[in-house]
């Protein structure tokens, strides 16, 4: 089998090779208009967010494994891999600790200003000051607070409910948008917006969650909330964020994602005036990649490649 690898430079990682005869080809990264001249003759195709469409699956009569070394599979035309019976793998589970840290840390930061403090030291307001401490900067307690989970039902929203249960933290687990009926243990959409301090994203990306949080979502949050999202920037509109940012409709926001990446300069997330904010923090997609994270991805996409090659294709999703 051949096997391409389309983006080697996003797994820093130990990548074993499978474990029967095959030919292993590379690219450190690979653009769209690459990808089918790339995977020419190819059996197994390796990608991380390098897009798969129906164009290309049509274009690839030799494919017959798309192994996705992620969680989120947004990027490969499904439907068209299922009608011409390509296997598709994703990797789950592997950072159900990575993950849940950094949403806790977003959390932290932002609740206790410490971006805030940050330039105020910097600006010198402590050596200036007539006492021991300085009261600049509100800080607020996780213990206590209400924390809204949307889409947490999945490993990660399960390891973020663990570790805010450990601070003392009440969680909710928001049941879907306009649902007619509530799953045991959910609460309305509606309810968990309206009363949660701090709400945080873990749904995948697909037609029924793209915009999911836009002006109406972020309206009906309380002003003092936080909104964190570690899952897919086309789940939040980010011009309404920018919005509700500017205008104190919600306290803060923390995210790892946009709904392009790499970002053009132009991005309203990037405006300078908003880096600029103490209550906005913004991580370049790095929540999934500890090195222990990582290794554990790169170990299961090779478990997945060679269990295809087996007979026994496992962590389907066509």
């Amino acid at each position: 089998m051949r096997i391409v690898q389309l983006e080697g430079e996003s797994l820093i990682a130990e990548v074993r090779r499978p474990a029967f005869a095959h030919e292993w080809i590379e690219y450190a990264a690979t653009t769209p208009d690459q990808v089918v001249e790339r995977l020419a003759g190819a059996s197994i195709a390796i990608t991380n967010k390098a897009p798969i469409d129906a164009a290309a699956v049509n274009a690839l009569p030799e494919l017959k494994m798309i192994a996705v070394s992620a969680t989120g599979t947004n990027n490969i035309d499904l439907a068209a891999c299922q009608a011409r019976g390509i296997v598709v793998s994703n990797i789950r589970g592997y950072a159900s600790a990575t993950v849940p840290e950094h949403v806790l840390a977003l959390m932290l930061a932002l609740s206790r200003n410490l971006m805030a403090w940050r330039e105020t030291i910097q600006a010198g307001g402590w050596q200036k000051s007539a006492q021991f401490c300085l009261f600049d900067h509100p800080i607020r307690d996780l213990h206590g607070a209400t924390l809204g989970l949307i889409g947490g039902r999945g490993v990660l929203g399960q390891g973020v409910e663990k570790l805010a249960l450990a601070f003392g933290m009440h969680v909710l687990h928001a049941e879907h948008k306009n649902a007619t009926t509530l799953r045991p243990g959910n609460t309305p959409f509606d309810q968990v917006l309206a009363e949660a301090d701090v709400i945080s994203l873990h749904c995948p990306l697909n037609d029924a969650t793209r915009g999911l949080i836009g002006v109406p979502e972020l309206q009906a949050m309380k002003r003092s909330a936080l909104l964190i999202n570690t899952a897919r920037g086309g789940i939040v509109d980010e011009l309404a964020l920018v919005e509700a940012l500017n205008t104190g409709e919600i306290a803060g926001a923390g995210f790892d994602v946009l709904s392009a990446e790499p970002p053009g300069d132009s991005h309203p997330l990037l405006a300078p005036e908003l880096l600029a904010l103490p209550n906005f923090l913004l991580t370049p997609h790095v929540a999934w990649s500890s090195r222990p994270a990582m290794q554990t991805l790169a170990d299961q996409l090779i478990d997945n490649i060679e269990a295809f090659a087996a007979g026994a294709p496992r962590n389907r999703v066509a």
